[in-house]
């Protein structure tokens, strides 16, 4: 497999201890370019997901990396959505503390179908549809690789895994998808919607290009450019100037509120976004701040 590999340099790798991140893993150490960190989230939505822990400690103990675990206690109601929020949330902390360049994670060709599906399902917009890009901040090596080449890949170097228990309950939509909906699409039909993924990412890389022409690369934005604006353009540069601003776990939900709020609300008024981030509401401009835990 010749995956699309970062550049040299320190990063943090998710590692579940499913087949596609152990697959990812071994590819990385194998190069000898990195300087990695071996990151694992325990949602507590599953009873038997401390194994899991366990078993990822041990790769790292056997590669000699380092190993961070996090934890969070969502429940086994906990939706998709959740337990993404809390698992990036742990990951980009992380790369913080660790000084890293960037985050990898193994998500690859299915993973992108999947999402887009369920994106299109939920009415999402312009980034639903080009689910799973790469970010400067998040690398994704196997995106070009189906589940079942990686799964080869991790047979041939004689990997072990874990599965995931719920990944055979169709209860889940992504389960859903995966077992009644991918396997009656051709190939060719696949590779279609791939195609159509990536010409949506390169029309969203090139509205963010336009965007970030108004928006500096900075905690403070001018709140004149929001004014200025109608509530769907003000949505959309909100959520460029979080980004930015390395803030990525909010939804949609999250943007129209914070954009109702910035149109409306008095002068010295403060906005929580997520966890310890929060906006400052002046005469002129918007304050992002982050607090250290």
């Amino acid at each position: 497999m010749r995956a699309n590999l970062p550049k040299p340099g320190t990063y943090v790798v998710a590692v579940s201890g499913g087949v596609d991140s152990v697959a990812l893993l071994n590819i990385l150490v194998k190069t000898g370019k990195y300087k990695l960190i071996v990151a694992h989230f325990d949602h507590g939505i599953r009873s038997d997901s401390v194994e899991d822990l366990k078993f990822v400690n041990t790769i790292a103990d056997a590669y000699e990396l380092d190993f961070v675990a996090g934890a969070g206690r969502l429940g086994a109601r906990a939706s998709e959505a959740t337990a993404r929020l809390a698992r990036y949330e742990f990951l980009m902390h992380t790369m913080k503390i660790k000084k890293a360049e960037a985050i990898i994670t193994a998500h690859h060709r299915d993973d992108r179908l999947e999402t887009m599906i369920i994106n299109l399902i939920r009415g999402s917009g312009r980034r639903g549809m080009a689910s799973l890009t790469e970010t400067g901040l998040i690398k994704r090596p196997l995106l070009a690789f189906s589940k079942s080449e990686i799964k080869e890949y991790a047979d041939q170097h004689n990997l072990s895994w874990r599965e995931d228990s719920t990944n055979s309950d169709d209860r889940y939509l992504r389960n859903y998808i995966r077992h009644n909906v991918l396997p009656r699409v051709s190939e060719a039909d696949k590779n279609r919607f791939i195609e159509l993924i990536d010409h949506q990412a390169d029309i969203n890389r090139q509205l963010d290009e336009l965007i970030g022409s108004l928006v500096k690369t900075d905690a403070k934005l001018e709140r004149k450019i929001i004014s200025g604006t109608g509530f769907s353009e003000s949505k959309e540069l909100i959520a460029y100037w979080l980004r930015d601003n390395n803030l990525i776990n909010f939804d949609r939900k999250t943007i129209e509120r914070l954009t109702l709020a910035i149109k409306t609300k008095r002068p010295g008024t403060r906005l929580d976004v997520y966890d310890n981030a929060s906006i400052l509401i002046d005469k002129k401009f918007l304050a992002l701040t982050t607090l250290e835990r």
